[in-house]
């Protein structure tokens, strides 16, 4: 689809170099520029959603797994 934007000047001489060394189109950029800030969007809402879910947990750490992780952790130190 066509679109027509507006774009500072130093961000399209930017984007207008950077698309030439890396041997795309302009276009091409845009695309993958937007296509990477809409992934992280997506990525930022669902840890927001988690955060919304894990929230009303109680938040209690199991003293058995937390006695299992420190285990673990001091066996890793004495490898060093």
């Amino acid at each position: 689809m066509k679109t027509a934007v507006s774009l500072p000047d130093g961000i399209f001489k930017e984007a207008d170099r950077t698309a030439k060394r890396l041997g795309i189109s302009r276009s091409e950029l845009y695309a993958r520029a937007l296509e990477a800030f809409l992934a992280k969007q997506r990525a930022a809402e669902i840890t927001e959603a988690l955060d919304r879910v894990y929230a009303d947990e109680a938040g209690e750490t199991d003293t058995v797994l937390a006695a299992l992780q420190y285990g673990a952790l001091a066996e890793d130190e004495d490898d060093w």
